[in-house]
């Protein structure tokens, strides 16, 4: 047993420092994240490493949660199988398990990190695009939203309906597209609904999305904001730029704590 103990601690530690490496941004490797999750998150209960604090083995889930080292209060959903992110065509082949549906249910995750509720406005997720990561094995960021970007969508509300079109005003300074999807749970995929609305020609491997909750007169709901890879606006279409992993919403922190590629 105390060996058992030991191996399990020396996991741990082994996998702190690698996430805190690759948050510092000190690491390029961009096989990182899928060793992690295939060797250290994908093993026996008994040897998997405590920042691994969830794995669904199950055909329709096949994912683990994964707490992220930049930040107290960021997790990360990451498939089981090499996925490579949103570009991938796996995500859009039946039978797929919905990532972002999966992410949205292990919210509870952040909330305990916090230590208090999180109300549901102020919960995103976010998948940023190939050019816009540093990794190459898809992982949905679990976060809170920044204040500012919490604001914006609170103010324009009204103008996002049921099919995407542009927000009237942009988050961070870069173009969004934004709809609304009713209902308490995420059962729509977003990289599926993105995918259906894109004019022929284009792909959503130019794309980042990003899932917001949302709570209105329309009851809840959730946002989904894309953003596509525009070079000449500096947008590399990286969605996490929405998110504070500080989470000043909550917790008063008056310096947002930025992701890193």
């Amino acid at each position: 047993m105390r060996a058992l103990r030991a191996g399990l601690l020396g996991m741990s530690l082994a996998l702190a420092a690698t996430t805190a490496t690759l948050a510092a941004g000190k690491v390029r490797d961009p096989d990182a994240l899928w060793r992690i999750v295939s060797t250290r998150c994908n093993a026996q209960a008994t040897e998997r490493a405590p920042d691994c604090v969830a794995v669904w083995p199950e055909p329709g889930r096949r994912s683990a949660v994964l707490k992220d080292h930049h930040g107290h209060y960021q997790y990360l959903l990451l498939p089981l199988q090499r996925v490579t992110g949103i570009e991938d065509p796996q995500l859009l082949r039946p039978g797929t398990p919905n990532y972002f549906g999966l992410a949205w249910q292990a919210r509870g995750f952040v909330e305990r990190a916090l230590g208090r509720p999180l109300p549901r406005r102020y919960m995103s997720l976010a998948l940023n695009s190939p050019h816009g990561r540093s990794q190459e094995q898809l992982h949905v960021h679990l976060d809170c939203l920044r204040a500012d970007v919490a604001a914006a969508l609170a103010r324009q509300a009204p103008a996002i309906g049921e099919r995407f079109a542009p927000l009237p005003e942009p988050l961070r300074g870069h173009a969004y597209l934004a709809r609304y999807l009713p209902g308490e749970v995420l059962t729509a995929d977003p990289v599926h609904l993105l995918a259906q609305s894109l004019p022929p020609g284009d792909s959503v491997g130019r794309y980042s999305l990003v899932v917001a909750g949302a709570e209105d007169a329309r009851g809840p709901g959730f946002v989904v904001l894309a953003t596509r890879l525009d070079p000449a606006a500096a947008n590399f279409a990286s969605g996490e730029e929405l998110q504070d992993h500080a989470c000043g919403v909550v917790t008063g922190a008056t310096h947002v704590l930025e992701g890193v590629r």
